[in-house]
């Protein structure tokens, strides 16, 4: 059996890795899980130059947050503007992503410039988890 040395796993999972959301008790015990099973499988895989990581994008521009903007609106009788505008104003670069900024990086970690890499929780959030780790 021949092996060419190399791979990629990128694992899409969520910012709240970092800081869970309450009331997703479920969510965020399996996003705690990916984490712990690309840190324990990122050991055994090296070797063979296969990295795996995780990818955590924060509030990013899709249609499923324009969803949420909508239904937060409605709940809180503010309009869909305010309601995103109650978002942005807790992220540093006072904005929300990109989908194709999260793609840059999906991108990146599967080239051969990121084998370095491996076992990482890479957040994609404009600043606005303040974590130091």
């Amino acid at each position: 059996m021949s092996y060419h040395k190399w791979g990629r796993i990128i694992n899409i999972t969520s910012v709240t890795v970092k800081e869970p959301l309450a009331g997703l008790i479920l969510s965020n015990a399996v996003r705690m899980g990916v984490v712990g099973f690309a840190k324990t499988l990122a050991d055994e895989i090296a070797p063979y130059g296969i990295t795996i990581n995780n990818v955590c994008p924060g509030w990013t521009r899709t249609g499923r947050v324009a969803e949420l903007f909508n239904q937060r609106a409605a709940a809180q009788n503010i309009t869909v503007e305010q309601a995103e505008a109650a978002i942005i104003e807790k992220i540093p670069v006072g904005r929300m992503g990109t989908t194709e900024e999260f793609a840059s990086m999906v991108v990146y970690l599967a080239s051969a410039h990121a084998g370095y890499i491996t076992g990482e929780s890479i957040l994609i959030d404009g600043g606005q988890h303040r974590s130091s780790l």
